[in-house]
């Protein structure tokens, strides 16, 4: 009696593609709830327009390659860019901005490349630097945080609204008059007019190692990825490597110039560094696949994006960071690979 036997793999992992990314999804709820508390509603409408337009994207890509619309659609992975780019942008975006950073995420990072599994580049970062690139002016538009004592009220959801969708205020409102620069913008800017950062961290702004506010979505973001951790969804090499990086070079610079040079908190808490540890540098497929790698991967991220926080002409400099280490991760898999049992090391073939 012959023996039928099925084409491998034979042992199948019951964590799927869209189980992978529903947990991504359920981590960022807490982050994003903290968001919605700090700085308004308007992140609510950046992801029902960056969701919606990413998966109109996607079928659109599918339906021009040949491929059916739905397995693409159903395995949450264009929803995930969606979010981990609505996140990034300000809470007052006009439509068309957020529009144009999910449709190029997902049509030019993802599908150009061969849609998911293939894509080089992080869809979301690069969506990201595609609309700081095309509209700067339109990612300063921050509203203070909801602390109480800022002295800049966070306009309401049908102000919000509006602005979402024609990119002015109703009725009297200005954008000056309820925006402030994030917290990486004022050091650049006040270290640029010879202040010391004991001198600017008198602004209300900063908190007690970062932006007010914003450490608190820091930490429910890094609630978040520990849970993945938990999971096993991520393995702990990169956001470890990157955060230690980021931190380390950070404390060395405050030690020999603590008057031009902020701490390792601020560098950590103040903008979406834990963000990108937890859920940006640990993409499988724009990450490093080997242990080593994944270590490399993230202390190469966290360098780069101290290096340009600290000398770059940009205030933040995770995305560019990320785009960057992404076109090295081939190079860095190669020779980071394990050797096969049996061959010698690659120094003696």
């Amino acid at each position: 009696m012959p023996l039928t036997t099925g084409s491998a793999p034979f042992w199948r992992t019951p964590d799927t593609v869209p189980v992978i990314m529903r947990h991504v999804l359920y981590a960022l709820v807490p982050a994003i709830i903290a968001s919605v508390w700090f700085f308004g509603i308007g992140i609510v409408y950046n992801l029902i327009v960056a969701v919606v337009t990413a998966l109109v994207t996607e079928a659109i890509a599918l339906r021009l390659r040949g491929r059916p619309a739905g397995p693409g659609l159903a395995d949450y992975s264009a929803i995930v860019t969606a979010v981990l780019l609505a996140m990034c942008l300000p809470p007052l975006t006009a439509w068309w901005v957020t529009a144009t950073g999910a449709c190029f995420a997902v049509a030019v990072a993802k599908h150009l490349y061969g849609g998911l599994g293939f894509n080089l580049f992080n869809p979301a970062m690069a969506g990201y630097v595609a609309v700081l690139v095309s509209f700067p002016d339109a990612l300063s538009g921050w509203p203070a945080p909801n602390i109480g004592d800022l002295d800049a009220p966070i306009p309401g959801s049908g102000a919000t609204l509006w602005f979402t969708l024609t990119g002015q205020l109703p009725g009297d409102l200005s954008l000056d008059a309820i925006t402030r620069a994030t917290p990486l913008d004022t050091v650049k800017t006040e270290l640029g007019m010879m202040r010391t950062m004991d001198e600017i961290g008198t602004n209300p702004l900063f908190g007690d190692f970062g932006g007010r506010g914003w450490e608190w979505i820091a930490n429910f973001v890094a609630l978040g990825g520990g849970w993945l951790l938990i999971r096993r969804i991520i393995r702990w090499q990169t956001p470890v490597a990157m955060l230690v990086t980021l931190a380390g070079m950070a404390a060395v610079g405050y030690l020999f110039d603590p008057a031009r040079l902020p701490g390792p908190g601020f560098h950590l808490f103040s903008s979406g560094t834990m963000l990108c540890a937890f859920f940006i540098a640990t993409d499988p497929v724009t990450g490093a696949a080997t242990n080593r790698g994944k270590l490399i991967v993230g202390a190469a991220i966290g360098a780069l994006t101290y290096v340009i926080r600290t000398w770059g002409s940009y205030a933040d400099g995770i995305a560019f960071a990320v785009l960057l280490v992404n076109m090295a991760v081939p190079l860095i898999d190669r020779y980071t690979r394990p050797r096969v049992y049996g061959r010698p090391p690659r120094s003696q073939q």
